[in-house]
């Protein structure tokens, strides 16, 4: 990891984020692995997240990290489609997407791909696009017929990504994917994420949304879990909903070569940074269940 200097480290580090002492701590602990970072479109949507998110990439890219951005954008997605009276539905919260809503998601993630790019470039921080049309990198199979052009991973071409780091580029990577007959589909954001994390055996699978984390029956915080415990929680229904898919997709990249998965809440400032680099941590760590 980078040896930087403590004034290099106060130069780079936000004032309201984690102090230099911490971070120093933290730093030696990562050694060049990769860190995957989902993000939501519900928190990139909004102005002030979005400033936030892109600085604190800038930051990990400046301290020598390998992140790579998944993004999301579900709420874009949805006022397009509005704008066109083409009616969302779902089944087990993935999008039914026909030929027509196919040709929208994929403009909108396309787009939202290239202002996230932008972004990081404007702050000195060189990024790569890959979307379906620009260096795509995921193989997909149809989910199933009922859901339309949804597709399941199958394939990820680890070479351009571990090239595009080299290049000290941030590779930024839409949920979109081709199958065998270069037909565009769209990827649930979360399962894309993992299967990039699983293919290079990250350091840790960050996914910023706009929850808190994993909640107890109390509906307080839970720091750490292991996979015995969350389930244990789904069969409880302690975890519910939209959080249940999302909780089995992190265990499942846990006990598949990915050290942890965290749940952060994007909504706070500088969550980032505070999971990576502190002690306090800022949501939950979900980790493999080992006897």
């Amino acid at each position: 990891m980078s040896s930087l200097k403590e004034e290099e480290l106060t130069n780079i580090l936000p004032k309201d984020g984690p102090t230099v002492e911490e971070v120093k701590k933290y730093l030696e602990k990562y050694n060049d692995e990769f860190i995957i970072i989902k993000c939501g479109g519900s928190v990139l949507v909004d102005p002030k997240l979005f400033k936030i998110f892109i600085e604190d990439v800038v930051v990990l890219n400046k301290l020598g990290f390998n992140p790579i951005i998944v993004h999301g954008g579900g709420k874009r997605i949805n006022s397009k489609l509005s704008e066109v009276n083409i009616k969302s539905n779902f089944i087990n919260g993935l999008r039914v997407t026909d030929k027509d809503t196919i040709d929208i998601v994929e403009n909108v993630l396309i787009e939202f791909n290239k202002e996230i790019v932008e972004a990081l470039n404007k702050l000195a921080c060189k990024a790569k696009r890959i979307t379906s049309k620009e260096n795509n990198i995921i193989t997909v199979i149809q989910e199933n017929k009922d859901l339309g052009f949804v597709g399941t991973p199958t394939e990820i071409n680890k070479a351009l990504l571990t090239e595009t780091i080299e290049a000290n580029e941030v590779p930024v990577v839409a949920p979109l994917g081709s199958d065998k007959d270069n037909q565009t589909f769209n990827i649930n954001a979360d399962t894309a994420a993992g299967s990039i994390a699983i293919e290079l055996k990250a350091r840790r699978l960050m996914i910023i949304s706009d929850v808190e984390g994993v909640l107890d029956s109390e509906k307080k915080l839970i720091p750490e879990i292991n996979s015995k415990k969350a389930n244990e929680l789904i069969d409880q229904e302690v975890i519910s909903g939209g959080m249940i898919p999302k909780i089995k997709n992190c265990l499942d990249v846990a006990s598949n070569g990915v050290k942890a998965v965290v749940i952060i809440d994007g909504r706070k400032n500088h969550s980032l940074l505070f999971e990576l680099l502190s002690d306090k941590g800022s949501g939950t760590l979900i980790r493999e269940w080992k006897i």
